[in-house]
């Protein structure tokens, strides 16, 4: 279990507020920190990794205590095992593929997980590549082996998306899923994207003014009622028997609805699908793309 408990006042453009957060995030989960800019998302994650040190609070992975205000405990972060991903990649142009991976790990550390994560990133075939070689999408899949390489307690992700293209974003989001599902490490992830938050989280922190709004599944979160078109096109996110009926949840732009139908529209549907629904009077029917 990770718990963080942490006051912090923040000065920015707009003004000054109090980040005042209170989370347990289950071992090896997958969250996201949502909210407007300026909400603290980026301050809390630089707190996790000691790059920002707290007013006053407890930051406490696992069994370990990496900060304590009261018994004056402040983890350097080159102990604190974490993996940080910037949305600037942050790599050694001046290194290859191979290399800038091996820099993560310490002295002691085996080399055997550089094969593993070579091969779960799709970079097998680029180890030896100059960094200037590669890529946007190929620099932030090396960025992500660096950071899992240690096997880190907390995997932390600033927005690391964000500057490429949808489909390259796409299958870089698809290289997030295989990582946490191959190493199991307890990941949050700083995303604007709701679609990206959804497909790649199972909890939602909620942050607005420094303060946590919500705390729940992205669906709870950002669920919306449909006002009823004759079709939409969407992501299939997951469905659940209710009575005779199944139900849905889909995301349709920037909301998640939830749509009645039967088992024959949700049988071959997996997470993440991208399907049209189509309605005749109350009744919904769906369809992969």
């Amino acid at each position: 279990m990770t718990h963080f408990s942490l006051q912090k006042k923040l000065h920015a453009a707009e003004g000054s507020i109090t980040l005042d957060v209170n989370c347990e995030i289950e071992d090896g989960a997958f969250i996201s920190l949502y909210g407007p800019s300026g909400a603290g998302k980026t301050s809390l994650l630089r707190m996790l990794a000691g790059f920002m040190q707290p007013d006053s609070g407890i930051i406490k992975v696992k069994d370990e205590i990496w900060f304590d205000s009261e018994k004056k405990i402040n983890v350097v972060p080159q102990q604190r095992l974490v993996g940080f991903v910037f949305q600037d990649y942050a790599l050694f142009p001046n290194m290859d593929v191979e290399q800038n991976i091996l820099y993560a790990l310490g002295k002691n550390d085996s080399k055997k997980i550089i094969d593993e994560l070579l091969e779960v990133t799709g970079l097998g075939g680029l180890r030896n590549k100059r960094i200037q070689m590669l890529s946007g999408g190929q620099q932030q899949r090396v960025a992500l082996a660096r950071a899992i390489a240690r096997k880190p307690k907390l995997l932390l992700l600033d927005e690391p998306l964000s500057a490429i293209d949808n489909e390259m974003r796409s299958n870089l989001q698809q290289t997030l899923l295989a990582i946490h599902a191959e190493f199991k490490v307890t990941a949050i992830i700083v995303s604007h994207d709701i679609n990206e938050i959804v497909k790649l989280t199972s909890k939602t922190i909620h942050l607005e003014n420094g303060m946590v709004q919500q705390y729940q599944s992205p669906s709870k979160i950002f669920l919306n009622k449909l006002n009823e078109p004759s079709s939409l096109k969407g992501v299939f996110l997951s469905s659940e028997k209710a009575g005779n009926e199944y139900r849905a949840l889909i995301l349709a732009g920037e909301q998640v609805i939830t749509i009645n139908c039967s088992e024959t529209d949700v049988r071959d549907l997996q997470k993440g699908t991208e399907i049209i629904v189509s309605f005749k009077g109350a009744t919904a029917f769906l369809r992969k793309l």
